[in-house]
């Protein structure tokens, strides 16, 4: 790395051993962040997934510069956010929970405003067309609507033009259609270059935009893939359900056809039918549960 924290890489961003600790020696610390490794490819949409206290905030807010780390080498678009300056600044784009209270702006006065602060900034016309706001232009932001809103937020983390965006929690509190309307953004986004970090507590979410999930859990890294291949092929095995004897009964196959024929013959009530019988293929939301340590438990579970 040279004086100017430029760091070699090819990615946008690498992270190495990341440490974040809190507290005080009387009071005890808190590993927030335990030695995490990642990596993000340019052009990539990556979301974070953990539960609550799982360093995911603290993560990205180093990743973003607002934060300190107690150790650790990490790169992002190629410097180290600890020394890096305006420049570096100017190329991220940052979509926090909290919106900015720029109410008596109307919504082009306030992304025309915030366009200024950049070297290079887009065309604040065309990020107003490429959020949906283009009716909403002279409505005051005090006048929008929670969707509208968060679609201003968008607004002002890409009017900078920026190569890497981060999106924190961006759909919370969206009805159905917003959300639907949402992710086309974001794919537009992916679709035109930008890198993107979504942190969210929607499985549906990751598993609609994410080229990959990282799951976070104590501080560490503890699965990362495409969201349909997360937590490997075992997790993925089908699970067979059934009633026996009056008691749930499960076993995971790679041959549930033939199972359920068995269970057919043995187990079939009068009416021929197995009771309480289901077949299903665990979700992303299953292998992230199994993954953190929170899934239910399943009564006789045989792999």
């Amino acid at each position: 790395m040279d004086t100017t924290g430029t760091i070699s890489s090819g990615r946008a961003v690498r992270v190495r051993g990341l440490r974040k600790r809190y507290g005080t020696p009387r009071a005890g610390f808190k590993h927030a962040v335990a030695g995490l490794d990642l990596d993000i490819d340019r052009g990539e949409i990556v979301a974070v997934l953990g539960p609550n206290g799982a360093g995911k905030t603290t993560t990205v807010e180093i990743l973003e510069g607002f934060r300190e780390r107690d150790a650790g080498e990490v790169a992002v678009l190629g410097q180290d956010p600890a020394h890096a300056g305006r420049d570096w600044r100017a190329r991220l784009g940052v979509v926090t929970q909290e919106s900015r209270d720029l109410g008596e702006l109307t919504v082009a006065e306030t992304i025309r405003a915030t366009a200024r602060y950049y070297p290079a900034p887009r065309d604040p016309d065309d990020v107003i067309a490429a959020v949906g706001l283009g009716e909403k232009a002279r409505t005051r932001v005090r006048s929008l609507s929670g969707g509208q809103r968060r679609r201003l937020d968008v607004a002002l983390g890409i009017v900078g033009g920026p190569e890497l965006l981060f999106l924190d929690e961006p759909t919370t509190g969206f009805d159905p259609q917003a959300r639907r309307s949402f992710w086309d953004l974001v794919e537009s986004l992916r679709d035109g270059g930008t890198t993107i970090l979504l942190t969210t507590h929607y499985l549906d979410e990751a598993a609609q935009l994410a080229d990959r999930v990282l799951v976070v859990h104590d501080g560490a890294l503890v699965a990362e893939g495409p969201p349909g291949t997360l937590g490997g092929a075992e997790a993925r095995t089908p699970v067979v359900r059934w009633t026996q004897d009056g008691e749930p009964r499960s076993e995971r196959t790679e041959r549930p056809t033939e199972l359920v024929a068995r269970l057919a013959r043995e187990t079939a009530g009068p009416d021929g039918e197995v009771p309480g019988l289901q077949v299903t293929r665990p979700s992303l939301e299953d292998v992230y549960l199994d993954l953190i340590g929170a899934a239910p438990e399943t009564t006789k579970v045989a792999s």
